[in-house]
């Protein structure tokens, strides 16, 4: 029998990896109403505000896609590396590879999910903004 927090993530990833607009819905089946959700971009608590930030991406992104590449658990605490592609306007084809840490409260949904990834190569394709960084990147590298 699989632990009640494996059923949970493996639902929660399974979700992500097929996600469509009309399945945004369906995190409240394993998230908390007050989960807290965080990505480079955004940093918000609520349900209803993490299905905004998704729902926003589907109107931002073409084709947008997660795919988990492996996640483990220990305790109340899991971690998930995925890798997320999409086609954005004016930048093009972005792919994404990071990590993100679950945190599961006492009821076994998932209360936390933190997003660690680099969000530099989105930058570095804007015209002004990206010709100042890869200059500063070119200054910082070992010559």
């Amino acid at each position: 029998m699989n632990h009640p927090h494996e059923i949970v993530c493996q639902g929660y990833l399974e979700l992500f990896a097929n996600l469509t607009p009309e399945r945004i819905a369906e995190f409240s089946r394993w998230v908390s109403e007050d989960v807290h959700f965080r990505d480079p971009f955004n940093d918000v608590r609520g349900l209803s505000k993490m299905q905004a930030i998704l729902a926003d991406m589907f109107e931002r992104t073409d084709e947008p896609r997660f795919r988990v590449l492996e996640h483990r658990l220990g305790g109340d605490t899991g971690f998930v590396r995925w890798h997320f592609s999409a086609r954005l306007p004016v930048l093009g084809k972005l792919n994404v590879e990071g990590v993100s840490r679950l945190q599961f409260n006492n009821d076994g949904l998932i209360s936390e999910h933190l997003d660690y990834w680099d969000s530099a190569p989105i930058y570095l394709q804007l015209p002004v903004m990206g010709w100042v960084l890869r200059r500063l990147k070119g200054k910082m590298a070992l010559p």
